[in-house]
């Protein structure tokens, strides 16, 4: 019996005649998995033996693909790929890594140059009216199994075990940024802190721009980035105002940066929509969890680039008015691993209050007074 006969690759050779179908079973057309097929066929070829034909780069890559798209487990994935679960196990975590290797440096590309920052600031600026903004940052709890003799350690707040994925994102819905792996028992802010990109944050070794003086004031802004209540206060990181000090004026500096910082939730809602495999609990390897993890991320930007907006089956823009229905989750964050002490810097205040000054003034939109009336 010939696999490639019986298996889904006989199923794709069909749907070739119907590009939407194909386009839901892989979650890319026809022309893009080609494409990606040819990057990644030199790391995933196997040499045949004298017994018997090594499973071909197209059947790993598609096998694969489906297992993201769908988070079936390796006992069902069987089935269509005529492929064993032993021999699952291992071709999704290879092929998920050659995915990460000839996608991420190009299509997830960390910005190191004033000019990189600015074209990505002058993007939010242009569809977000967020002035000098750099990215938005959150994190989003993938579910896992729970790893053996790991107790309560991976036991999120939410009420399931988890790691997280922390990101920034640009104003095109991108990932700039991710880290992966930190335990779900972490809040965003513990999280943020471990990494890199927050120790270059604050010692200034980021490149980024010098402060600019918005057009009629005399004010200098930097160049900040943005996240919800669950992150620390600095003078290049901008959060809301505790909700026991809102008054109009912190409201609209509160609706504004929420407007800009909600590409990173649409992000996520984008990435898990597409890639199925983020609404089930993931039965791999922590190390392999991140691997098909970064995968679907680097995927996501291919797609968002080669796609453009076909790749985003709805106006996630409309998304703008339910902000205004958001709940603050202050405390939901009780039960969290504390991070340090996050008292906010009298600079960094200082900043957030010239930020609000000029979103009630010189910055204004017209519709800002009546979103939080």
């Amino acid at each position: 019996m010939k696999r490639s006969t019986y298996s889904h690759i006989n199923l794709l050779e069909e749907l070739r005649l119907s590009p939407d179908d194909f386009r839901n079973y892989l979650r890319m057309d026809e022309d893009t998995y080609v494409e990606l097929l040819t990057m990644v066929t030199p790391l995933i070829k196997k040499q045949d033996s004298r017994m018997r034909k090594s499973i071909s780069p197209h059947e790993r890559l598609s096998a694969t693909l489906r297992f993201l798209a769908t988070g079936r487990s390796f006992e069902d994935l069987k089935y269509t790929a005529l492929i064993s679960p032993q021999a699952l196990g291992k071709i999704i975590p290879e092929t998920c890594k050659a995915i990460c290797k000839v996608l991420h440096i190009q299509y997830t590309k960390f910005p190191n140059s004033e000019k990189e920052w600015l074209a990505i600031a002058g993007e939010f600026f242009t569809k977000w009216n967020f002035l000098c903004c750099l990215g938005a940052v959150d994190g989003k709890h993938v579910k896992i199994n729970c790893p053996p003799k790991s107790g309560s350690f991976f036991y999120n707040y939410k009420g399931y075990f988890s790691i997280v994925l922390m990101a920034i994102v640009n104003a095109n819905y991108e990932f700039i940024l991710v880290d992966i792996g930190t335990n779900g028992r972490v809040s965003d802010g513990g999280v943020i802190e471990n990494t890199r990109f927050y120790e270059k944050l604050k010692t200034n070794a980021l490149k980024i721009p010098s402060p600019i003086k918005s057009f009629n004031n005399s004010e200098e802004l930097p160049f900040v980035f943005i996240g919800d209540e669950a992150f620390a206060l600095l003078p290049n990181f901008m959060k809301p105002f505790n909700i026991k000090v809102l008054d109009n004026e912190k409201k609209v500096f509160k609706y504004r940066l929420s407007r800009a910082r909600n590409v990173v939730e649409n992000a996520f809602g984008i990435l898990a929509s597409r890639f199925r495999i983020f609404h089930t609990e993931i039965n791999l390897q922590l190390h392999n969890i991140e691997a098909a993890i970064l995968a679907t991320v680097s995927l996501h930007n291919f797609l968002r680039i080669k796609l453009k907006d076909r790749y985003v089956c709805r106006d996630v823009n409309s998304l703008d008015d339910a902000i205004q229905n958001e709940k603050e989750r202050v405390d939901a964050f009780g039960n969290l691993q504390r991070g340090p002490n996050r008292n906010a810097c009298e600079e960094a205040k200082s900043i957030r209050e010239k930020f609000c000054s000029y979103f009630n003034k010189e910055g204004q939109v017209t519709w800002q007074r009546n979103r939080i009336s």
